[in-house]
């Protein structure tokens, strides 16, 4: 078996971050045409495109805030006159989370949360999920958290928001799934990435103590998982979070 996305065209929401980046690829080297969503980097946005384009991919780059309905349709039409209308999206982008207490967490930061997590994928579903239910097939996958399942302090915005996704988000794979379109989420540890590797911090042995494998997992492999929910292989799979974190958290039955 391997992870075929030939012919599939795939929208991936903040894929110029840490982690966005190596969907971005991913996604790419699996055989799918890939729309690069980016909010304020363009650089990093040209140059995936220009890296797709090189293995043969048609790649194209889209700015908006997700968090504003308007943004996020007026992509959905440059998406589909550049590309088509998408077969996967990838929810992936959110707005840097604040670490503080309750007490001092300022509304601004909760409600930013609210509109890049809830905001997001319910306008990403609104402008692009009618198109799948016409061609009878597709895939929604959104980036969650460990952290919606640990609820640590100082983690109350990020958690909030993420929580309040996964409601949306399961309550859309039973509304949409006779269609024949899975709705999954795909819940990170504190993954290494680009960044980590440059500052020479990929171990950090507080975090890893308590993970059963014992490491930090990669960005690769956060995007392996993606695919895979992006695949055919992942065809009778919905409604799902899953962790991807060496067990660091585990949903409970």
């Amino acid at each position: 078996m391997k992870i075929d996305l030939t012919n599939q065209i795939a929208l991936v929401t903040g894929g110029t971050s840490e982690l966005g980046r190596t969907m971005v690829r991913t996604l790419a080297g699996c055989g799918a045409d890939v729309a690069i969503h980016y909010h304020k980097n363009r650089a990093m946005a040209e140059t995936l495109t220009a890296e797709l384009k090189t293995i043969g991919r048609r790649a194209m780059i889209v700015q908006a805030d997700v968090g504003q309905k308007d943004e996020v349709f007026a992509m959905r039409d440059a998406v589909l006159k550049e590309l088509g209308a998408p077969h996967i999206i990838v929810n992936n982008a959110v707005l840097p989370a604040p670490w503080k207490k309750v007490l001092d967490m300022p509304e601004a930061d909760v409600e930013g949360q609210y509109r890049t997590s809830i905001l997001h994928n319910l306008f990403m579903t609104q402008a692009f999920v009618p198109a799948m239910i016409e061609r009878k097939g597709g895939r929604v996958i959104a980036i969650s958290t460990e952290c919606a399942m640990q609820n640590f302090p100082t983690q109350s915005a990020y958690v909030a928001g993420k929580r309040g996704m996964d409601g949306l988000l399961r309550v859309l794979a039973k509304e949409i799934g006779e269609h024949q379109i899975t709705v999954n989420q795909v819940a990170p540890g504190w993954t290494i990435s680009d960044k980590y590797r440059s500052a020479g911090t990929e171990k950090q042995e507080g975090y890893e103590k308590n993970v059963p494998l014992k490491r930090r997992g990669t960005d690769q492999e956060i995007a392996n998982a993606v695919a895979f929910l992006a695949s055919d292989l992942a065809a009778f799979i919905t409604g799902a979070y899953i962790p991807v974190c060496g067990g660091n958290v585990m949903p409970a039955i």
